[in-house]
């Protein structure tokens, strides 16, 4: 019989800007500095898919999904600016 019991995952983040809020599933968990070192992780215990949205104002939202599992993961994510109104962004 297979165990139904619940993976724990740990995700640390890294994130440009460093102030930019974490969701988890799309409930709000703070800022990516919250969550980017040794002792500060965003802990998963359910199992199964979560989406994880990083999002800051003036900049476009980053969204990706993650399995908990044993090993502890880090997400690097650089979030890349709006356009100003009119004008461009370069690289």
């Amino acid at each position: 019989m297979a165990s139904s019991a619940a993976k724990r995952g740990d995700l640390v983040l890294r994130c440009e800007p460093s102030d930019a809020q974490v969701l988890l599933d799309g409930v709000e968990q703070g800022t990516c500095n919250d969550f980017a070192g040794v002792s500060r992780s965003l802990r998963l215990v359910d199992s199964g898919f979560h989406q994880v949205e990083v999002k800051k104002r003036g900049f476009y939202p980053y969204t990706t999904y993650y399995e908990p599992g044993k090993a502890r993961v880090t997400l690097k994510v650089k979030l890349r600016p709006l356009a100003p109104e009119g004008g461009s962004v370069s690289p």
